[in-house]
């Protein structure tokens, strides 16, 4: 479904309200490609097409919502969508009223599209999977991509119009070696391009060779570390739990608020956004609020704004920045590292390319516990001299961000979220990789 259709379609919808109704109305469709790959084979290959409204009514200080699926026949969706209409004014005398009830007054519009195009050229998914298969000859990869364009709009009987769309790809794969070794990686962005890809393979043989070696077994202690974007990635994925939302600020309940308190400090080099504008996820809320280009969480190491989401917004009294109050479009500033000199800085310890499994060991003190798997590599003398087998560590991150940061790598990783449970995801973070004066591993 294009823009015009879906403001055609809200226009219509908008014709039949009464009295001092408001409808606000939301779109969320995408147009993928997905391939199942297992030992460089295509296992299945597949399409997508599907568009999803959601209907808001509200008439004083009530709301009902719903949603439909949309066909994209104009005359058809027109008829789902009055149907779901009628049945939100039925049900919306008996609701109660929502004394955190909030939505744009104001009319705005927006216009966004990116369509994956640029200096690489434009590119298919079927070009794609066969560039993979040529240059991975003779791994054991498994994987699955997915691309297209996700699209989104908003519109309102207020007069409300926005329009977002990006056409986008993500390769989330592992190489195997005998029994469960394995390399983990990621390729994903805007614009196709076989040289990244021939890159990123020949980083993941490399590792395959030192996984062949045998493993070290190394006892429970602090160790200097290299941790990878996608490690320094999980990290994030849990601290959004509940790190930088306002109302978890506001009812203590972060695992920083020692930070936010200046209790606690960060390292001056880790410097933290959300950045809405980077193309991702949309620049408008479900409730027609336009967010700012970009959010500054932690500033020089000092926490600095939160996530403030429509709800929060008018229980607190601030401005709306976010959709929601966890990060769609996360990135932690460069730092002066060229990643090709991150073992040699490293010189002895550990490079970790994944964590997993991670929870809070200590909320209070943002102490994190979670495992080491897949290429974690022994390093001596600036050289990955053998894979280590899995291990546990419990650190806390005013340690890993703070006294004991040495350095970020210059060159960031885009890492698009691989998930799928409710439609492809428009998450995305871009993140260095980092060096530690020491990681405590506690098994």
């Amino acid at each position: 479904m294009k823009d015009a259709a879906f403001f055609e379609l809200t226009d219509r919808l908008t014709q039949a309200l009464r009295g001092e109704e408001v409808l606000l109305c939301n779109l969320d469709g995408e147009d993928s490609d997905f391939v199942r790959l297992n030992g460089n084979r295509v296992r299945q290959a597949g399409g997508l097409r599907a568009w999803g409204l959601s209907l808001d009514l509200i008439e004083g200080r009530r709301q009902a919502q719903a949603s439909c699926d949309l066909s994209g026949d104009l005359d058809e969706d027109l008829a789902r969508a009055r149907s779901l209409m009628a049945r939100l004014r039925e049900r919306l005398p008996h609701v109660p009223e929502d004394p955190y009830l909030h939505y744009a007054t104001e009319p705005s519009a927006s216009h966004q599209v990116q369509n994956g195009s640029g200096a690489a050229g434009d590119w298919d998914g079927a070009g794609a999977i066969a560039d993979l298969h040529r240059a991975a000859e003779g791994l054991d990869l498994v994987g699955i991509w997915a691309s297209g364009e996700l699209s989104a709009g908003f519109a309102s009987s207020l007069g409300h119009r926005h329009w977002h769309a990006s056409r986008s790809f993500n390769l989330d794969f592992s190489c195997y070696r005998e029994g469960d070794k394995a390399v983990k990686a990621n390729l994903s962005g805007f614009v196709w391009d076989p040289q990244a890809l021939a890159a990123k393979l020949a980083g993941v043989r490399r590792d395959l060779e030192i996984l062949a070696r045998p493993a070290r077994v190394i006892p429970p202690g602090r160790y200097r570390a290299s941790l990878a974007p996608a490690a320094v990635a999980e990290l994030f994925d849990l601290l959004a739990w509940g790190g930088f939302g306002l109302k978890d600020h506001q009812t203590a309940q972060t695992p920083l608020l020692r930070l936010a308190r200046g209790e606690r400090h960060l390292d001056p080099r880790v410097t933290l956004r959300e950045e809405h504008a980077r193309g991702l996820a949309t620049r408008f809320t479900g409730e027609g609020f336009v967010k700012p280009e970009a959010v500054t969480l932690i500033a020089a190491g000092r926490y600095q704004d939160c996530l403030v989401d429509s709800r929060s917004a008018k229980e607190y009294g601030q401005a709306v920045n976010a959709a929601g109050e966890s990060p769609e479009s996360l990135a932690l500033d460069p730092g002066d590292i060229p990643s090709a000199e991150m073992l040699r800085r490293l010189d002895t310890g550990l490079a970790i390319g994944n964590l997993w499994y991670l929870n809070y060991a200590d909320r209070n003190d943002c102490r994190i516990t979670g495992m080491t798997r897949f290429a974690t590599f022994w390093v001596e003398n600036g050289e990955a001299v053998a894979p280590v087998t899995a291990m546990r560590f419990d650190d806390s991150l005013y340690h890993l961000l703070g006294d004991r940061l040495e350095g970020l790598t210059w060159e960031r990783e885009l890492l698009v979220s691989p998930e799928t449970y409710e439609g492809r995801s428009s998450a995305s973070a871009l993140l260095p990789g980092i060096l530690v004066s020491g990681i405590d591993l506690a098994l």
